[in-house]
């Protein structure tokens, strides 16, 4: 039998389907199909967070500031005249080892009086927090890492998603590091505008992305006593400025220590 004769548009078609079946970025896309991020507030309400204010009992949520409306979670400083310290962290009821964790968000309104001006526009992802009801009653900010979130001021330098490490320590760059503060070079987002980033947790490994890129790495995170840290809390911040969150969504990642 003589095989049928391949025409033009044939011969195109049969090119594009070998193409795109030996193209290296199918799997990637692929992968990314599969990937199912869980929201972490319902756009509702705060089940599944608690929240904790410097000097009040766990699970008070002081003056309403953490509130979700129009299906934005919102750290909401209208009840308030005064900031005294009263620093305060919306904790997410589950812990986590292995994750990646995405947010949007943003900064809004104005510090109120009395607050400390190194938290203008200041809030974070506060990764691998000690477990809240082992929180002291007047304790300020949880063990944990600080994925810092910086709004800017309209004029200054600000970055955006710094190292910040309450109570723990870090290795970065190629040694323990036990400032308090590590400036990782992130960009400046000045206004209200939405910011979008990401942080990859592989247990006491770390990096912070934001657009897809890495932009800093760290790994063995330990509290200031040298014990490791490895897994913990997620919770949010209220440090005396408004703030909103359109979405916080987190993707479970395998772990290999865990048992089969």
């Amino acid at each position: 039998m003589t095989p049928p004769r391949l025409t033009a548009n044939m011969i195109r078609k049969y090119f594009l389907l070998a193409t795109l079946a030996l193209s290296p970025m199918s799997h990637a896309e692929e992968s990314k199909t599969d990937e199912q991020w869980i929201p972490l507030f319902n756009g509702k309400d705060l089940s599944q967070w608690t929240p904790k204010f410097t000097g009040r009992p766990l699970g008070e949520n002081f003056r309403d500031t953490f509130q979700v409306k129009n299906g934005i979670l919102k750290v909401d400083y209208s009840q308030w005249d005064e900031f005294k310290g009263e620093f305060g962290h919306l904790y997410y009821n589950t812990p986590y080892s292995h994750y990646k964790i995405r947010a949007t968000y943003r900064f809004v309104g104005k510090q109120l009086k009395g607050a400390p001006e190194w938290a203008v526009r200041n809030n974070g992802l506060m990764i691998h927090c000690q477990d809240p009801k082992t929180l002291d009653l007047e304790q300020q900010f949880p063990n944990c890492v600080e994925v810092q979130l910086l709004g800017g001021n309209g004029k200054d330098d600000r970055p955006t998603l710094n190292i910040v490490t309450p109570g723990t320590h870090v290795f970065w760059k190629g040694e323990l590091q036990k400032r308090h503060v590590l400036n990782a070079g992130g960009p400046t987002f000045h206004g209200d505008q939405w910011v979008t980033v990401e942080v990859e947790v592989r247990g006491d490994k770390i990096k912070h992305l934001i657009d897809g890129k890495v932009l800093c790495e760290y790994s063995q995170v330990q509290l200031d006593n040298g014990e490791p840290v490895n897994k913990g809390y997620i919770s949010i911040q209220a440090e005396s400025g408004p703030c909103e969150f359109k979405k916080i969504e987190l993707l479970p990642l395998p772990n290999p220590d865990s048992k089969k």
